[in-house]
C-alpha cells in the first residue's frame, strides 16, 4: 500500500515545483481532489486559481478578492490540475470538458500523482505512486472501506471529556449525543472499539443517526469500566478483529494503540491523530525515519549496550 498525507503533498509539490514554467497564467483545479494542489501550486507560483466550473463561467480568485471575472486578454496560458491519475476516466472527461476552449486558451494538464504508466496522459506529473494507495484527502470516500476496520472514539466521533467518562449516566449521554468527527463517505467493514458490550443499543443508535454505514460493529465483553482497565488490551482486542478478515486498513485515534495494533497485525495503521500511516512500527528504518516511537528505541539502544557489554 502507498499512502500520501497532505504534509506529503506539499514536500512533493515544492520539491517539483521548478518543472513548471512560471508563464502561466491562471491555475485551474479539477474538483474535488484537484482544488487542494491547485491552491498549492497557484499559492507558490503567485497566480490566481479557480476551478474548472468556474473558470467555464468566468471566475477566477486573486488575493484580496473572493471572486473576480478574467478577461480574456489577460489570460491565455491556463494549467489544469488534478491530484491523481489511476485509470485516467477523470482526466479524459476533463479534457473532453475543456475541450471547446483549445483555440481561446492554451491548456496544459498536470496530475500530482500518477500511476505507472500514465504519465504521458499530462504534460506535467510530479511523482509516479503504483496501486493500491490512499491519500489523506480523500480516504474517507474511498471505495475500499468495506475492507478497512475504523475505531468509534476519537475517529467517528469525539473522544469523552473525563468527566463524562463514569460508565454510567453521563457516559450513556455521551454516546448519545457525540459530536461527530471522521464521517465516511463509503460503507465500513467492520467498527471495532473498546467500548463495553452493555453500550452497543446507544452506539447503534448514534451511529444510525450520523448514517454511519457498516457490516459488524465489534466491542468489548467485559462487564465493567474497571475490568476494562485491569484488562488494558485495547490493541489487542482491535488487532484480532483487524486479522479476522482479510482487511487492508484499521483506522485508530491514539498513536501508541495504532502501534500496538500494527505490531500485532502486521498490517496497517492509520493513525488520526497526525494521519500517519504506520507500516512495520517494530522496524529500525521506521523508527528511525519516523522519530516518533521513541520508546522502541531506546529500548533498541539498551538491548545493543547490553550485548556490547557481554563481549
Amino acid at each position: 500500500m502507498n499512502y500520501r498525507n497532505i504534509k506529503d503533498l506539499n514536500n512533493t509539490i515544492l520539491q517539483k515545483l521548478s518543472i513548471i514554467p512560471r508563464d502561466f497564467d491562471l491555475i485551474v483545479g479539477v474538483p474535488r481532489s484537484g482544488m487542494l494542489p491547485a491552491n498549492l501550486l497557484a499559492l507558490y507560483l503567485n497566480k490566481p486559481y479557480t476551478d474548472i466550473h468556474s473558470f467555464l463561467n468566468g471566475y477566477i480568485y486573486k488575493a484580496g478578492a473572493r471572486s473576480q471575472f478574467f478577461e480574456d486578454g489577460n489570460c491565455k496560458k491556463v494549467l489544469v490540475v488534478d491530484d491523481s491519475i489511476a485509470s485516467g476516466s477523470a482526466m479524459i472527461e476533463c479534457k473532453e470538458t475543456l475541450k471547446h476552449l483549445e483555440g481561446k486558451f492554451d491548456i496544459k494538464y498536470s496530475a500530482i500523482y500518477v500511476v505507472p504508466g500514465k504519465e504521458k496522459m499530462v504534460d506535467y506529473c510530479f511523482e509516479t505512486v503504483a496501486l493500491p494507495r490512499y491519500f489523506q484527502w480523500n480516504i474517507l470516500n474511498h471505495t475500499t472501506l468495506e475492507k478497512a476496520c475504523f475505531d468509534i472514539d476519537g475517529v467517528l466521533c469525539a473522544d469523552p471529556a473525563p468527566e463524562q467518562n463514569d460508565d454510567g449516566e453521563k457516559y450513556i449521554d455521551f454516546i448519545l449525543n457525540a459530536s461527530p468527527l471522521f464521517i465516511p463517505g463509503s460503507k465500513i467493514g467492520t467498527i471495532v472499539t473498546s467500548r463495553l458490550e452493555k453500550y452497543r443499543k446507544e452506539t447503534e443508535i448514534w451511529l444510525a443517526a450520523n448514517n454511519i454505514k457498516y457490516n459488524d460493529l465489534v466491542m468489548l465483553d467485559l462487564p465493567d469500566m474497571a475490568a476494562r482497565q485491569k484488562a488494558n488490551n485495547h490493541g489487542g482486542h482491535k488487532a484480532k478483529a483487524y486479522m479476522s478478515k482479510p482487511y487492508v486498513l484499521f483506522i485508530e485515534s491514539e498513536y501508541n494503540q495504532a502501534v500496538e495494533i500494527n505490531r500485532i497485525s502486521k498490517k496497517p495503521v492509520l493513525c488520526t491523530a497526525n494521519f500517519e500511516m504506520i507500516f512495520e512500527s517494530e522496524s529500525l528504518m521506521y523508527n528511525i525515519k519516523s522519530g516518533k516511537h521513541l520508546p522502541f528505541l531506546r529500548k533498541y539502544a539498551l538491548k545493543i549496550r547490553d550485548k556490547v557489554r557481554l563481549l
